[in-house]
């Protein structure tokens, strides 16, 4: 799929990985809308770099673990853009819990992990299939983890919501089949704000990795940006972690 003159939505599109694949995006000619829902200057800011360098971006508050701020976002993007034609399910949370601490995994924190990061990006996706589909064609990117894989992560909670994505990623392949494809972009550490307190930590992963350099931003964005024009894909779980899991 060419991505220039697609309109695209990225949740949590204001930081991190949402920031440079909003961006890179924009730079293929798509128009974007940017999601956020608590992170509004970030948001701003990533629209106001898109515009001056020439491309458009809208910038909509939402949260997406609500079905029917869901369906509104989608709503926004078809009202200014006229279409949905790509969707990056980007925006995700955790808590820092040690693994061995059960207790501390309470049912406020599981359905606080669950409703953003799994719920959310089934929510999005149904409401952005509709267009899609009336289209025949589309093409989603969730975002998982290798906690998903390896069941180690910054929390239990976390790592079991994304093995829940990587589920949800290939029944959404088989249900929006042929029209709509959906994959999912695995990142192992990453060198985003959700390290802050613990570069130290960071920077003595590094070294321990095959490629020995932690994935920026751009290194996820990239790949994101391949699976959606990649028109025989679809299902898939692409792994992009420096070797991490190897």
């Amino acid at each position: 799929m060419n991505i220039k003159n697609q309109v695209a939505i990225v949740t949590g599109g204001g930081t991190g990985i949402g920031r440079a694949t909003s961006v890179m995006l924009a730079e293929r000619g798509a128009r974007v809308l940017v999601n956020y829902s608590r992170s509004h200057e970030e948001a701003c800011e990533t629209v106001r770099e898109i515009t001056l360098a020439g491309g458009q971006a809208i910038a909509v508050k939402a949260d997406v673990s609500k079905d029917e701020q869901a369906r509104a976002l989608v709503d926004e993007a078809l009202e200014h853009f006229g279409s949905v034609d790509l969707l990056v399910n980007n925006a995700s949370i955790t808590r820092h819990i040690p693994m061995e601490d059960l207790e501390a995994a309470t049912e406020e924190v599981w359905d606080e992990v669950f409703d953003v990061n799994v719920k959310a990006m089934f929510f999005c996706a149904r409401a952005a299939a509709v267009p899609m589909k009336k289209n025949n064609r589309g093409a989603i990117v969730n975002l998982g983890s290798i906690a998903g894989q390896t069941g180690l992560g910054s929390s239990l909670p976390y790592a079991v919501s994304k093995a829940a994505v990587h589920g949800l990623t290939k029944s959404l392949a088989k249900a929006l089949a042929p029209s709509v494809r959906v994959n999912c972009i695995v990142p192992g550490a990453v060198a985003t704000r959700w390290w802050a307190g613990r570069e130290e930590q960071m920077k003595c992963l590094a070294p321990r990795l095959l490629l020995q350099r932690i994935a920026s931003p751009e290194d996820i964005a990239s790949m994101i940006c391949a699976a959606l024009e990649q028109e025989a894909l679809t299902g898939q779980l692409i792994t992009v972690d420096s070797g991490q899991t190897l």
